[in-house]
């Protein structure tokens, strides 16, 4: 897997953006799909929100997935074997960067027909833990029509990048505004970020 976290980081380093197309295995990426469907069928996703903590408000003009938080005190072994993932990636990375991450926070993310998410930044006014954002992708036979791309903008340039299964992409929380542009068809992910 090493080879996997280093074209993350170092395709980081270049652009500002890290790209690695199979951050997870075929078969895990099949197991997470269907608990994430599970999730949707008991339904225990519930409506994202915007802001953290006492700010936490909910609106529909801005976004509009439906999240569920991965914890391991959930003893489901396919988050699990994704968080193992997260682990194994953020102990390479404060190796090799001396990035200093001590802990991370990641959800299920499910963008139905329509749903989207405006321009905004991941890292919090009034909290500064969040330092990377990490996604990853859950979507087979991902194509152009779908739309849900993730549009990630610096300065005046946008940069558009498809939800295609298996793929992560890795970026800096405080640095990069993006949005999730609209999605013609579900649209799955991991999302999370790294925290100091």
């Amino acid at each position: 897997m090493e080879d996997c976290f280093e074209t993350l980081i170092s395709s980081y380093l270049d652009s500002k953006v890290g790209i690695v197309e199979h951050f997870v295995s075929e078969e895990l990426a099949q197991h997470l799909v269907k608990r994430l469907f599970e999730l949707k069928e008991q339904n225990l996703l519930k409506a994202a929100g915007i802001g953290n903590a006492a700010k936490l408000t909910q609106n529909s003009a801005i976004r509009s997935d439906a999240i569920y938080w991965l914890d391991r005190a959930n003893n489901n072994e396919h988050e699990n074997a994704f968080l193992d993932q997260v682990d194994a990636f953020v102990s390479y990375l404060n190796h090799s960067c001396y990035t200093g991450i001590t802990g991370y926070e990641f959800h299920f993310a499910l963008f139905d027909k329509g749903s989207f998410y405006r321009k905004h930044l991941d890292q919090f006014q009034d909290n500064s833990s969040r330092q990377f954002s990490m996604i990853t992708y859950l979507n087979e036979n991902w194509q152009p029509e779908d739309g849900g791309e993730l549009c990630i903008y610096d300065g005046d340039v946008a940069q558009k990048i498809a939800p295609t299964n298996r793929k992560t992409v890795f970026f800096k929380s405080n640095e990069l505004v993006h949005e999730v542009l609209e999605s013609h068809k579900p649209r799955l992910s991991v999302t999370g970020w790294l925290k100091r």
